[in-house]
Parts: C-alpha cells; sequence; structure tokens
C-alpha cells in the first residue's frame, strides 16, 4: 500500500479512496486472518466453480478464470452474453455476506464468485453497470488468497490518470455512488503471481424495476 498512499485519507479502519466521480472505501482488514485463511480453503474446496466462454470475433473463447453466481432464489445475472442462474447459498457464504452487511451497511441478495488460479487468471476492463443493478449500485468486493492489482480508469476523462489498488487477502474493497457509471476496472495478468485468489463480488439485483 505504501506506493499509493498519496490517494488514501486514513480513518481508522477503513481507507477513503479519493477518486473524482467515484465513492470507494478500503477496509484491509475485513476479516481475521483466521477467518480470511478458513474460508478461503471453504472456496477452493467446496464451492461449484464454472469454465463460461465469450464469443469475440467469431471464436468461443474460454474467460481466463472460474467463476460461479450465487444468490436468492430467481435472481439471474448475465453479463457479456453469459448467462447465470444462482446456485443457493452455502451456509458458509451467508455467514460472510452477513458480516459484510455489517461492515459496509448495506444489504445483498447476490454474488459474483471469480477463482483465480494463478496470475495469468485476470478480468479485463469492465463496469459493473448492468440494468439490474440499478443507477448507483453498492459493489462489495471481498478478496481471499494472492494480493492482486486492482486498476481504475476514468471512462470520460482521459486526463485522470489510471489508479492502482492492491487488494490484499482478507480485504474488502467497497465501491458505491457513481463509480461504476464513470470508471471501468481490472485486474491484469501478473505472470509473478502462483498463488490462487477468490474475489467475492457481493451485489443488490435490483426486482420488479
Amino acid at each position: 500500500m505504501r506506493k499509493s498512499l498519496d490517494l488514501f485519507a486514513q480513518k481508522e479502519e477503513v481507507i477513503i479512496v479519493k477518486l473524482a466521480d467515484a465513492q470507494l472505501h478500503y477496509f484491509p482488514n475485513a476479516l481475521s486472518q483466521h477467518q480470511a485463511d478458513a474460508f478461503l480453503s471453504v472456496c477452493l474446496n467446496e464451492f461449484v466453480w464454472r469454465q463460461d466462454t465469450i464469443r469475440i470475433a467469431g471464436k468461443n473463447l474460454a474467460i481466463p478464470r472460474l467463476q460461479n453466481w450465487y444468490g436468492d432464489e430467481g435472481l439471474d445475472y448475465s453479463y457479456s452474453g453469459i448467462q447465470l442462474t444462482p446456485l443457493p447459498w452455502p451456509d458458509a457464504l451467508l455467514a460472510i455476506k452477513k458480516q459484510v452487511e455489517e461492515v459496509c451497511r448495506h444489504r445483498f441478495n447476490s454474488v459474483l464468485a471469480n477463482y483465480y488460479r494463478d496470475g495469468n487468471d485476470s478480468v479485463d476492463w469492465h463496469s459493473d453497470d448492468e440494468p439490474e443493478l440499478g443507477a448507483e449500485p453498492v459493489i462489495a468486493s471481498l478478496s481471499l488468497g494472492a494480493t492482486r492489482i486492482f486498476t481504475l480508469k476514468h471512462r470520460f476523462n482521459k486526463h485522470l490518470a489510471a489508479q492502482k489498488i492492491p487488494l490484499q487477502h482478507g480485504s474488502l474493497l467497497v465501491m458505491s455512488g457513481t463509480t461504476q457509471s464513470h470508471w471501468s476496472h481490472r485486474v491484469a495478468k501478473d505472470r509473478q503471481v502462483e498463488c490462487p485468489r477468490v474475489n467475492l463480488t457481493f451485489r443488490q439485483i435490483r426486482v420488479g424495476d
């Protein structure tokens, strides 16, 4: 975190990330070391993981990570042509969801789980701005395992430099307000990383809009 200290205003256990047109709060120790270690083991050994594909230039290509969608019944989700039907909540995931909700004071009804097997896995530039998430969604991103660099760039103001946040084991990044409508983010490949990372992005799917 030392390389990026100029971006942050420290207040107790939350770091307020200073970005124009965004609201980001980073909780470096949302889970204790013991909790994070134990829950990472549950994710790797008990979660159901699937390999999805996207169609690019007429070819079906495997996305460079494994994933799945957990949530309340009936909360289907889609992005980039991938259709996801929620799996029922495992008990361990429900317990973590409750703790995440207490930390960021927001309720969630679903979570996109991503498994980065090593530094060869990644996610390209995107915003979590699907209509079912609403105009100013709250996205709570819990990281477990290897530290990976989370990069943000403004979607319209090219004069703003891209910003990088190392997301460490047991940390929680909460994105809200106009973050998704003004910023894109990614986790780039990093071939120096040999260990797995699991990322859980908790969301509130709007029903009946």
